[in-house]
């Protein structure tokens, strides 16, 4: 790790001692590589998917023009076994005809692909057969999977897998591989029917044949598997059967017809599949990846030198175009330099493209203007505390200080020296709050003891026309919050809510968090007003309201939080016509140190 950060260190300083020429030159030199690497391995892959999509279709080419020539051998030998069975044994009862002689002529049509013809009976029984005619001695028809497959599915033809023709004795060639086509028939004897099973078997040579022409470019090669898998044609059969090849066939009996790509013995090769009709064998197409144009170890080296060359290019054109383009602004630097070192009349060449030029003539207005812009941040300044100071002391209306002690000199005058003795008690620690030392930021307790007196006050002068609740969720005890900002809310809910009303009026003050906020609902049950007005109170086109208060309006208090803590907070108004009115101060969570941190800032 800490090589790491020593080499980041490294690059960040001589990033920082590197010109704008340098780090012009290297930026675009480091965007046009990169742009080129990735248009070049885009080409690279679209060429390779077109490569490998032309060899998918040529695998489906081929797939398809040998699944035509099969399926044409195949429908043959099921034409040569419709031929038997409806215009021969249909039409002959074997107790009184044979039907070899019209199996015999079949076979001579059509001894090129067959090796021989038989009909048997339901038990197994031979009836007749060419032309191979004698029966081994240990033939066991009935258990054959081509005469149970013709037994058990009546309507349908059967094909089955290579295998040597083991039922006829055939001493010119005693291990003939064949495919047998069986199917259920019907024999006629004496007038009754009853089952039998007609086999045909074809010379595998002719699937052989057919499958051994296929070519699917250099590497490639065709194999025919039945639907469970199991090989019937092989380039490489024998090599399987003796264990020293393996195939995938097992994998690829579950795949659908088409193209994918697959891994097999750590190779990556692209298999298309066929599905013939009628027997569900599936004819394979392996066309290894090695055999793919876009394997050729050449395009890859003539990408990487064309690369490699575009780049060296690209950098030569840069250091040029970076040149050009920061001579002015080096110009420029200088001139500043020489301003910082305080020397005068020095002259700003305005030359470079336009944006240059530009930022030339603004350094020399900024040169001649800087002195009133500083004059003008003190006088602002000056002006903000004055402000500021106007604020504090005007939070208190005269016209609320005299109405009070009114209140005091009556309570004197008519015996009520308690309650007298408890305003001017309640006034006292009003004035001392609101004074706070001159901060601004204090704590919510504060804000919300001098909210208790100021209502103290206000419900003695209103007779107790309306009760207060006010408390502190929770979680608040701890949190600071601005000056007076509760006070002109309490305010604006007794002289335009609760003095109105007929009923006894009801006002609530809650402090809570909300995540990283502070929120101080102020809610009154007074007239309310509709939502309309209560969003346009805080519009700064409105004529500020003036209460009969203090005279600091809701929308001030609104101002006073987004000046010192940002857009984000401020004043939200809910209201209802008859439903009464809450407004909620949305202000940051301040803890004692960061409350302190931010009065430092407001007072620098």
């Amino acid at each position: 790790m800490n090589v790491f950060r020593c080499l980041a260190a490294q690059w960040a300083e001589r990033y920082r001692k590197m010109s704008i020429q340098m780090v012009l030159s290297l930026s675009f030199t480091a965007v046009a590589a990169a742009g080129m690497l990735l248009m070049s391995v885009s080409l690279i892959w679209r060429f390779s998917s077109a490569s490998e999509q032309l060899v998918a279709e040529n695998s489906q080419r081929v797939l398809a023009q040998a699944n035509l020539n099969l399926d044409s051998y195949l429908r043959r030998m099921m034409r040569i076994s419709d031929t038997v069975y409806y215009r021969s044994i249909k039409n002959t009862d074997l107790a009184e005809g044979d039907i070899t002689g019209d199996l015999a002529l079949l076979y001579e049509e059509n001894r090129d692909d067959l090796v021989s013809l038989a009909v048997f009976d339901g038990q197994g029984g031979l009836v007749s057969a060419v032309p191979l005619t004698a029966l081994k001695q240990d033939a066991k028809t009935v258990d054959s999977d081509w005469f149970q497959a013709a037994s058990q599915s009546m309507e349908n033809l059967h094909f089955s897998t290579p295998h040597v023709q083991n039922i006829f004795d055939d001493p010119d060639y005693p291990y003939r591989w064949v495919v047998s086509l069986s199917r259920h028939v019907q024999l006629t004897r004496d007038g009754a029917t009853e089952r039998g099973v007609l086999l045909v078997d074809m010379s595998f040579s002719g699937v052989e044949q057919v499958c051994r022409d296929v070519t699917l470019g250099s590497g490639g090669y065709l194999y025919l598997i039945d639907g469970d898998g199991e090989l019937i044609y092989h380039p490489r059969q024998q090599l399987i059967y003796a264990g020293l090849l393996e195939e995938n066939n097992r994998a690829a009996a579950s795949y659908r017809d088409g193209s994918r790509q697959e891994r097999f013995q750590g190779q990556s090769r692209q298999v298309t599949v066929k599905t013939m009709g009628y027997t569900g064998w599936k004819l394979v197409g392996v066309a290894p990846a090695a055999s793919w144009p876009a394997s050729s170890s050449q395009l890859p080296l003539f990408g990487l030198t064309l690369l490699l060359f575009s780049i060296f290019l690209m950098a030569f054109l840069n250091f040029l175009i970076s040149a050009r383009i920061s001579d002015p602004i080096l110009r420029l630097e200088r001139s500043i330099r020489e301003l910082d070192n305080g020397l005068t009349g020095v002259e700003i060449e305005e030359g470079g493209c336009y944006e240059v030029q530009r930022l030339s003539h603004a350094v020399a207005s900024m040169v001649s203007t800087m002195r009133h812009l500083m004059d003008d941040i003190v006088r602002q300044e000056s002006r903000k505390r004055r402000s500021e100071l106007e604020v504090l002391q005007s939070q208190i209306n005269p016209h609320f200080l005299y109405n009070t002690l009114d209140s005091v000199i009556w309570m004197t005058e008519s015996g009520q020296q308690k309650e007298a003795i408890q305003m001017v008690t309640s006034l006292a620690r009003l004035f001392r709050i609101s004074l706070s030392r001159g901060k601004s930021i204090i704590p919510l307790a504060d804000e919300l003891e001098h909210a208790r007196h100021y209502m103290t006050i206000q419900q003695m002068r209103f007779k107790n026309k309306f009760t207060t609740v006010i408390e502190a969720k929770p979680g608040t005890g701890e949190l600071y919050t601005l000056k007076l900002i509760i006070q002109p809310l309490l305010e604006n809910a007794i002289y335009h809510g609760c003095a109105s009303s007929e009923d006894d009026g009801m006002i609530r003050v809650t402090a809570y968090r909300d995540g990283e906020d502070l929120l101080i609902d102020v809610e009154d049950n007074g007239l309310g007003m509709r939502p309309e007005l209560a969003s346009s109170l805080l519009d700064e086109d409105r004529p500020e309201t003036r209460t009969g208060g203090s005279g600091i309006g809701v929308r001030n208090v609104h101002q006073r939080v987004s000046l010192t803590f940002g857009e984000g907070y401020g004043l939200t108004i809910f209201s209802e016509p008859d439903e009464g009115t809450l407004v909620r101060v949305r202000l940051p969570a301040l803890s004692r140190e960061e409350a302190e941190r931010c009065q430092q800032g407001e007072e620098l």
